[in-house]
Order: structure tokens, then sequence, then C-alpha cells
């Protein structure tokens, strides 16, 4: 039975019901702008998008909002790059708070060590990681998921290190989160 959280809620560009976690949510805020609301904290009415690039760029060129809101809301200017931002934020904002928390380890030596005693959920790769360093690491995860989103520039910002290439997030409900966070990045990214 669904309750009330978990509704799926419908598309306004393709107009595909779906769980609330599959989408993207926005509102309207005074004056009729509207706003992305990744978190889903904001008040007011939800409209929702798929989570995709392209289904976000649609929804704005086809003055998609304008319609889910009666004529009354207007997307704020450059809607698909700040959403692909915020998206891009949070991900790295969760790849910091697992360093904090103690539920990563980086370098490849340790991801090893860590692979080696079975206590990895996942892999973090920089996609501009080498050629030879990614078939090891594919060799030594033995088909874990490994996720490749960020640079290493922006990996070495995110955790104040230098040559962040390979992440390993340890078991834990921390690295569950961080996984979400970096999927509907990833999909955003290439849907």
């Amino acid at each position: 039975m669904k309750t009330k959280e978990t509704e799926d809620r419908r598309c306004i560009v393709t107009g595909e019901s779906k769980d609330k976690d599959g989408l993207l949510r926005f509102t309207m805020v005074d004056g009729g702008l509207i706003v992305p609301d990744l978190n889903k904290k904001l008040a007011g009415r939800g409209v929702f998008v798929s989570n995709s690039k392209q289904i976000l760029a649609e929804a704005v060129k086809k003055n998609c909002f304008g319609k889910a809101t009666k004529g009354k809301g207007r997307p704020c200017p450059d809607l698909v790059n700040m959403v692909e931002a915020l998206l891009k934020k949070n991900g790295l904002s969760m790849i910091n708070l697992a360093r904090k928390a103690g539920c990563l380890v980086c370098g490849f030596e340790k991801v090893k060590e860590a692979l080696a005693k079975n206590k990895v959920a996942f892999i973090l790769e920089a996609e501009d990681a080498g050629a030879d360093g990614h078939q090891k690491m594919t060799e030594l995860s033995k088909g874990m998921e490994m996720v490749e989103v960020y640079s290493i520039e922006e990996l070495d910002k995110a955790l104040d290190k230098v040559n962040t290439v390979h992440i390993a997030f340890l078991k834990s409900d921390m690295a569950k989160a961080v996984y979400w966070e970096l999927k509907r990045y990833e999909q955003f990214l290439n849907s």
C-alpha cells in the first residue's frame, strides 16, 4: 500500500510516473520563478522532471514548467546548468562527509587492502584515471561497481588531497547515501 511519502509522481515532460527518488523536484517561489528543490524541502507544490539533463533541457525549451503551473511559473535562468552544478556539489559534499566519518580510504594500496578484507561497498575512480591504473583496479575489484563522475582535480579539492584517483567506500549506511547521491548525478549526466 502506498503512503503519501512513497507515492509516485509524474514527470511533466514524459508523463511517466516514477518514484520521487527518480525525479528532480522543482518549486515556484515568489514572483513565479521555478527553482530546483533537490532535497525536496522547499514549501509549495512540487513540479517533477525525470532525472535527466536532456529531459530537463526539453522541459525548459518546451515551456513545460509554465504549462504545469498554469502559466504562473517560469524557469530561472540557466536552470539546466544550475541543476548540474548542484548535483555535482551534493556528490562532492557527500564524499567529503564520508571522509570526515572515516567511511572511505584513498589511494591504490589502501583500496587494494580494503578490497582484500572485503570491506568495500563500491569504488569511486577519477574519470581521468590512467588506463593502466584503471585496468589494475578493475582486476582487483573483481566486477565490483566503479563510479566515474569526477576528475582527479575535483576529488583533490573535495578531499583536500593530491592525486586522488581511487576511493573505496567502506560498507556502511554512509556508503549507501554517498552511492545514491553519486548515481543520481551520473544518471542526470547520462540519461
